[in-house]
Order: structure tokens, then sequence, then C-alpha cells
């Protein structure tokens, strides 16, 4: 036999056999009080969980009670489309930063969403695209997505190159308690002001009859 052969088998015998790391007993439950895991076994004292099969409820489950996944659905709460996006409102974009863009297109490229995919920036074109501001961008690009913040937009026009968006923007409508209060507060003013010329235009004679009453 070669030694080389020799020298391997002597490697690995039945004597010098080793786990690859140390055994570790498992804690016998239900062993007698003085193991320490006696009694109950770890489990207290009755319900669901103390009984067998208890291990396999799913996740979420709350006992056979309405799950908290199934009641938010029906409170009430910010739901519109105005508000902040829950439910079926909410919408989802994967984020592009400025510094990605500098890092993986030369300068004069076009940064469309086929090109970002082929560059491994965003893995498909089926969710929406915002470029996002963070980092330099020094290279004039032509960038198209769906959105873009105001920084990254700023930052691209200035280094020379577009910014086109697939989408419009996102018209948000706001609430005008306050110009209606100031509306309401300059009515009584106005008024005000018609009623004084009316007494300064009134005869000498209705003036008189007024002073002596």
């Amino acid at each position: 036999m070669a030694p080389e052969q020799t020298e391997q088998n002597e490697g690995l015998t039945l004597s010098n056999l080793k786990p690859a790391q140390k055994r570790r007993a498992r804690k016998r439950v239900g062993r007698g009080l003085g193991s320490g895991k006696g009694r109950y076994a770890g489990r207290g004292i009755k319900g669901q969980k103390a009984r067998s099969g208890s291990h396999t409820m799913r996740p979420g489950f709350e006992g056979g009670q309405m799950p908290i996944y199934m009641r938010l659905p029906k409170q009430r709460g910010p739901y519109s489309k105005d508000a902040m996006p829950i439910g079926p409102h909410r919408t989802q974009t994967v984020p592009v930063n400025l510094r990605d863009l500098e890092r993986v297109f030369d300068d004069g490229a076009e940064a469309t969403l086929e090109a970002m995919v082929e560059k491994g920036l965003i893995k498909n074109t089926r969710v929406d695209v915002k470029v996002l501001g963070q980092g330099e961008l020094t290279k004039k690009l032509a960038v198209t997505a769906h959105s873009f913040s105001a920084s990254a937009r700023e930052k691209i026009e200035q280094a020379g190159g577009s910014a086109t968006a697939l989408r419009p923007p996102r018209e948000v409508k706001r609430r005008r308690r306050k110009a209606a209060a100031e509306t309401s507060a300059e009515e009584p003013e106005a008024a005000a002001e018609v009623t004084e010329p009316e007494a300064e235009n009134q005869p000498a004679d209705d003036q008189a009859e007024e002073n002596d009453e």
C-alpha cells in the first residue's frame, strides 16, 4: 500500500472519531420535582398551551377570537387616498439613489428602467421606481423613472442631464380652514366700513333731529 494512502487512513479511525461540536443532552421534563422540570413540565397549569398539539397553532391565532389583522380594516381611521396610505391605498416604490447612477452609468448615458435592470439596480420593472437625491452626481444622464424627489431632480439638471417622470406628480389636497376663517373675519369689517359713509351722507335736518332727541 502506498504511504500516502496509509497516512490518509490513519488520519480518521474509529479510535479518534469526535463530534463536530459537543453533544448537549436535552432536558427531560416530568421526571420528578428534583429535576427542576417536574409536576407541570414547564407548561403551567391547564389552558390551551398546556395541552398536547398546542405547538401547531398558526401565527396570528388568538384562541378563536377575531384576530387583529381582521379587526383593523373595520376600524375608523385615515383610510382615504388623501390621507396616510393604508390598506388598498398603500403605494410601493423601489428607491434608486444618485450615487448608484453615478457608479454604474457612463457620462452621457440614458438611465432608463431597462438599463437599470441590466445594471442590477432594480430586479424588474413591475414596481414603480423613484429616484432619490442621496449622493453626488457629476455625469450628464438622461434619467427616466416613475417619480423623482426634488433634490434628485435639481442635482440631475445641475449636472446637465434630464429627468423624465413617467407618472404625473400627485396633487395633495389640503383643507382651507384658515382661509375660510380669514374671509369670515373680513366680512364684518367690510360691513362696518359700508355703514359709516351712510351715516356721513345723512341730511343736516335728520342729524339735527337726532341731536334734539
